[in-house]
């Protein structure tokens, strides 16, 4: 009969520390398994076989160590109770080994890619994919386990990303979902124990806090201005006031969607679309203003082709293509729209996705913000409310004002 115990094995890695191990052992012969933790000797208690807890990780590392004991305590059991030739030491820990393999967060995430792209998410993976190499040019190593990827791990990931100028709050934020939602995955199909989940409140786990960002939008002003500016000798300048004021006039509709509109889209006096974020339908009353900019387009019109011209010689069935030719004419249509906010005299910076912004910052004091988050589709309204701050602080100031003005 087998026995297997924790042990900390006296073999110093080049760091100087032990390797936490499970010893297997049969007829007085012994044999390790790894669990991929380092520690100083000082934090090890030989004869209760525990992490001492003077060490700053010593729950979760204790926990790690019970649930991979328990697992090949089970698993030898198996092993055996399985009626077989006389077993030896080593063939004990090569089953255990298959069994009980760490395995690879990057080969997960390369996976997990695999399957956004056979569900069609190309947007998602361009989001994603520089998350991964973000987190790869931190680590240096062609492999990271998921056991290695601690609070201690994190923390140094944070601190790496907070020294980097290219790579805001928001970014950070983002880079520690990702990792999240990748590490649920993975306990979700028992790859991994749920002791070793690193994210959470208490015990020095990652509690990941969201940055609020203001989502300053245009003024009322600020959108006559640009639609009352001549352009007719600036035929691209023009062309791009139209997607933009299309895409205020619908809601501040996203560039994404606006380029993919077609002519069937529209029934009537009404626009009816599918969100291409969020899959969900709407339907929206075409107003005077939007019909003046659908009239131009009429002449270019066919039985079923887009209403704008960005997307009319891409395939319909590629979604990829479709992507890239996306991404690179909201960059040309961002281009334009800068210099259009110079002629019109606007000093806020000036892109496709304001249109939204600035259609929530108007709205506020004219509609409730509870018809704003239907129009948006936002499941949560604490995100429409981040589309009406700048009308929510000019209520505090008011109220500051009644205040002061004594």
């Amino acid at each position: 009969m087998a026995t297997i115990q924790i042990t900390l094995r006296k073999k110093k890695n080049k760091a100087g520390l032990f390797p936490l191990t499970i010893r297997i052992t049969k007829d007085r012969k012994s044999t390790y398994l790894y669990t991929g933790q380092y520690i100083d000797d000082k934090y090890w208690d030989d004869i209760k076989q525990k992490v001492k807890k003077s060490h700053p990780n010593s729950t979760r590392l204790n926990n790690l160590l019970a649930s991979k004991l328990v697992e090949a305590n089970k698993s030898l059991l198996e092993i055996e109770t399985t009626p077989k030739k006389s077993v030896q030491v080593g063939d004990i820990k090569q089953t255990l080994t298959n069994k009980h393999k760490s395995h690879s967060f990057y080969d997960f995430a390369e996976n997990y890619f695999v399957e956004l792209e056979k569900n069609k998410k190309f947007s998602r993976i361009n989001s994603e994919k520089p998350v991964l190499n973000r987190i790869k040019k931190h680590h240096h190593s062609k492999d990271l386990p998921f056991e290695s990827i601690t609070p201690l791990f994190l923390r140094g990931l944070i601190t790496h990303l907070n020294n980097s100028d290219s790579v805001g709050e928001r970014s950070i934020a983002n880079t520690l979902i990702f990792i999240r939602t990748l590490y649920n995955r993975a306990i979700h199909q028992n790859l991994i124990p749920k002791e070793t989940y690193p994210f959470g409140s208490g015990d020095g786990k990652i509690k990941i806090k969201i940055p609020q960002s203001l989502k300053i939008g245009l003024t009322a002003d600020e959108i006559k201005a640009i639609e009352n500016l001549y352009l007719s000798n600036h035929p691209k300048q023009h062309h791009t006031r139209n997607v933009f004021l299309f895409s205020f006039y619908l809601a501040g509709m996203r560039v994404a969607d606006v380029l993919k509109m077609k002519w069937s889209n529209i029934k009537g006096d009404r626009i009816y679309y599918t969100m291409n974020k969020n899959k969900k339908i709407l339907s929206l009353k075409i107003s005077d203003k939007l019909q003046m900019i659908l009239d131009e387009y009429k002449s270019q019109k066919t039985s079923d082709n887009y209403i704008f011209p960005e997307l009319k010689n891409t395939e319909e069935n590629n979604p990829k293509e479709i992507l890239r030719v996306t991404k690179t004419a909201t960059k040309r249509l961002n281009r334009y729209l800068s210099q259009i906010a110079i002629k019109a005299s606007i000093s806020t910076k000036v892109s496709m996705h304001i249109a939204r912004h600035s259609f929530g910052n108007i709205s506020a004091d004219k509609i409730p913000i509870q018809m704003l988050q239907k129009l948006y589709n936002h499941s949560n309204i604490q995100t429409t409310i981040q589309y009406q701050q700048n009308f929510i602080s000019k209520d505090l100031d008011d109220a500051m004002d009644n205040v002061m003005n004594f």
